[in-house]
């Protein structure tokens, strides 16, 4: 593995740990794709530093498991700032 990916992979895992960050807010953060992410932490990682893999992907599942509730929120802040006609 090229060493550059190695180290986005361990930075990626840093972000998502330190800012409690969703997969989207870190791929938006290092301008890569949501799936580059996900491979970066869920496969490289693993090979490069299991212990951090494991930290990052328990925020990455507590995230995974809240996105229902954030998407409804979203959905009532847009409903709430729209113009009653």
């Amino acid at each position: 593995m090229k060493e550059y990916i190695e180290e986005r992979a361990v930075e990626i895992a840093n972000y998502i740990i330190n800012n409690n960050a969703t997969v989207r807010q870190t791929a938006k953060q290092f301008g890569i794709s949501k799936s580059t992410v996900h491979k970066d932490v869920a496969e490289r990682l693993l090979y490069i530093n299991p212990h951090l893999a494991a930290e990052a992907r328990k925020v990455l599942d507590v995230n995974k498991s809240e996105r229902h509730i954030r998407g409804g929120l979203a959905t009532r802040e847009k409903y709430l700032h729209q113009d009653h006609q």
